[in-house]
C-alpha cells in the first residue's frame, strides 16, 4: 500500500513564521514526521523558543533563527544559523505573508511595499539561499504558502496587494519547479482561504462547512508534498478553501 505519511528522519526543515499559528502547527508536524527543525521568528523570541521546545517534546533536534525575509543579508545569516545547529535545510516552507487590510486606494505605499516584500521577495530570498544546498545533495522540498483567491483569479480590491503578491509566489512556484525539475527537489504550493486562529474575523455561518480550515487540514497537502510519494508531483497548487471558491 502506498503511504502518504513522510519519513523524514534524517532531514532538515526550515519553516519561516513558525513561532507561532499556521507556521507553528506547520513545523510541529513535520517533527512528527522526524524531521529536525529551524523555527523561524522576527519579533516573536519567547514563542519562537517554546515552539522549539514542542519540537524537542517530539524526539527531534530543534534550533531558533532570527531574521528578516525581506533582507537578502539576514535571510543569508538566518540559513547558515540553521545549518550549522541542524546540517543542510532538506524542507523550506515559506509561509511568511503579512496581510495589510483595507481598499486598495486606502492603503499606503509602504503598506503596499510590506506585502509584496513579505510574501513574494521572502519566499525568493528564503529559496535562493536554500535551494543550492538541495542541488548538492540531491534531493529538497520547498513549499510555498499562496492563497486561495490568488490561486483563483478572484479580484477584490479588498487586501489587494496581498492577493497579487501571493499570485506572484504561485507564478514563482511554478518557475522554481521548472528549473529543479531534474536536480531532486520538488516545488509546491499550498493556498488556504480562511484557517483558525487566523488573524482575519469572519462568520463562521458564511464558511464552507460552516468553519475555517482547521491546521490539520493545511497541513495535509504540505506532508503530501513532503513525502516520497510525491517526488513525481512538482510546480502543482492546492487551494485549502473548502470549495468556497468554486462558488458560482
Amino acid at each position: 500500500m502506498l503511504d502518504l505519511t513522510p519519513d523524514l528522519d534524517g532531514r532538515t526543515a526550515l519553516v519561516t513564521g513558525s513561532a507561532t499559528r499556521v507556521g507553528r502547527e506547520l513545523l510541529l508536524r513535520l517533527a512528527d514526521a522526524g524531521a529536525d527543525v529551524a523555527v523561524h521568528y522576527r519579533t516573536s523570541e519567547a514563542a519562537a523558543h517554546d515552539t522549539a521546545a514542542a519540537a524537542r517534546d517530539r524526539g527531534v533536534e530543534a534550533t531558533v533563527v532570527r531574521g528578516d525575509v525581506t533582507d537578502a543579508a539576514a535571510v543569508t545569516t538566518l540559513v547558515a544559523d540553521a545549518e550549522t545547529a541542524l546540517g543542510g535545510v532538506d524542507v523550506l516552507c515559506n509561509v511568511v505573508g503579512n496581510f495589510p487590510r483595507g481598499n486598495w486606494d486606502e492603503l499606503s505605499p509602504a503598506e503596499w511595499r510590506d506585502a509584496y516584500e513579505s510574501c513574494l521577495m521572502g519566499t525568493y530570498l528564503c529559496s535562493r539561499a536554500v535551494v543550492p544546498g538541495m542541488r548538492e545533495r540531491g534531493w529538497g522540498r520547498v513549499v510555498n504558502f499562496g492563497a486561495a483567491d490568488a490561486g483563483h483569479d478572484h479580484a477584490n480590491p479588498l487586501n489587494f496587494p496581498y492577493f497579487a503578491a501571493k499570485k506572484g509566489v504561485l507564478m514563482f512556484t511554478r518557475a522554481l519547479a521548472y528549473d529543479t525539475q531534474d536536480d531532486g527537489i520538488t516545488v509546491n504550493a499550498v493556498s488556504p482561504f480562511l484557517v483558525e486562529n487566523s488573524v482575519v474575523d469572519a462568520d463562521e455561518a458564511s464558511l464552507p462547512r460552516g468553519r475555517p480550515a482547521s491546521f490539520d487540514d493545511v497541513a495535509a497537502p504540505v506532508l503530501f508534498f513532503c513525502s516520497d510519494a510525491a517526488a513525481y508531483v512538482s510546480g502543482q497548487n492546492v487551494a485549502v478553501d473548502g470549495g468556497r471558491l468554486h462558488e458560482a
